[in-house]
């Protein structure tokens, strides 16, 4: 059996550096944050986990924050822009089980992940991952190895192509569980 908190989570967004200017806090998803604020370039995560992403509805560039400070995110993580929209991850508790494949539309090689993945082609000779289904729990996929570069959130559904989800010409390498450690 599993669960999924929705109840945990919240984090506050500042217009300027270092915790400046006015601010918006929020505990659940937020499609535009200009609604808001006029620009974001700090923030706080009081507890849980969140996605940000540096366009509207959840689209762009993607950023795991867990619990911590992030007074001047923009140099840390080299992100170009300001936040323009969040997605809560809610706590998880059970089992993680996701399907990786090598082509779209779950073509191809598939492999059953139950935990985590530092590189799919030293582990499963896979070259690419191009869709997936996400059956149990919240991940992480990165499109190098070992955790590294762009990151994609995936939580509980079918991804049939990357390519039409915007995330063409990019290669998942990586994959990792958002474990209940960062609430």
């Amino acid at each position: 059996m599993t669960t999924t908190d929705m109840s945990m989570g919240k984090i506050i967004f500042y217009e300027d550096r270092n915790f400046q200017g006015r601010h918006y806090e929020t505990s659940s998803d937020c499609s535009e944050l200009t609604s808001y604020l006029s620009r974001c370039h700090s923030c706080r995560v009081e507890s849980g986990c969140f996605m940000v992403y540096d366009r509207p509805n959840y689209m762009g560039n993607q950023y795991f924050m867990k619990r911590g400070e992030y007074a001047d995110y923009t140099s840390m993580m080299g992100m170009r822009d300001s936040i323009r929209s969040c997605r809560m991850i809610p706590m998880h508790r059970g089992q993680f089980r996701m399907r990786i494949y090598e082509r779209e539309n779950f073509g191809g090689q598939m492999n059953e992940l139950m935990d985590d993945c530092d590189n799919i082609m030293d582990r499963y000779r896979m070259n690419d991952c191009q869709s997936c289904h996400v059956m149990d729990g919240h991940w992480l996929m990165y499109e190098q190895p070992h955790y590294r570069g762009r990151m994609m959130y995936m939580r509980p559904g079918e991804y049939r192509s990357f390519r039409d989800m915007g995330m063409s010409g990019m290669r998942w390498m990586s994959m990792r569980r958002i474990m209940d450690s960062c609430y």
